[in-house]
């Protein structure tokens, strides 16, 4: 079924050069924090620095998870698409809430809502986009690095279109991510 979006260029990084995907990732997210401070320049926070923290570990959680659920094998159509519309949720809700206060998060939903901030558009739709780009880049790397299709499956495209529609979604129809976001001690208006 493929990698998710945001993983699918270091996954395909990582079949192609001696670095683990975890190690792509890192590398990949030192790139997005770079672009950050690029696009927002004074509006950059240097809270916002901590990424490179969040970096270091979330990548290495990376390696760790692949590990931990190597026993997850769905072998049939239905079980595939299950795990990724579960993982569509799960990423979607998991996404509002760590984006809703507006103060730490993950460089790839840092360069998001960087993009968000400078093109005024909605989180949701904005993450759309940048999600297919990333698929774009990783069909075009696996094809240029081994002249077929590597990392990027049926999930990875429906995963792209649906976590932004369920973080819209979340937005408009549940009042959590309002409240959170009310405890904020920075706030933007463009989510």
């Amino acid at each position: 079924m493929g990698t998710s979006q945001i993983s699918s260029v270091p996954y395909v990084l990582s079949l192609r050069f001696p670095l683990s995907f975890g190690m792509m990732t890192f590398i990949m997210n030192m790139v997005f924090i770079a672009l950050q401070v690029v696009l927002l320049r004074r509006d950059f926070h240097p809270v916002q620095l901590l990424q490179i923290l969040v970096n270091v570990l979330f990548s290495a959680m990376i390696d760790v998870g692949m590990s931990l659920l190597s026993f997850l094998t769905p072998t049939t159509l239905w079980q595939r698409l299950l795990c990724v519309a579960a993982g569509c949720c799960i990423m979607g809700f998991g996404i509002v809430i760590e984006v809703s206060p507006n103060v730490l998060m993950v460089p790839g939903e840092g360069i998001v809502r960087a993009l968000s901030i400078v093109t005024h558009a909605k989180y949701g739709t904005t993450k759309i986009v940048f999600d297919i780009t990333l698929i774009a880049i990783a069909v075009v790397l696996s094809f240029a690095f081994f002249g077929t299709l590597r990392g990027v499956g049926l999930g990875t495209v429906i995963s792209s279109l649906c976590v932004g529609s369920v973080i819209n979604g979340v937005n408009r129809v549940f009042a959590f991510p309002e409240r959170i976001r009310s405890l904020a001690l920075v706030t933007d208006r463009n989510r």
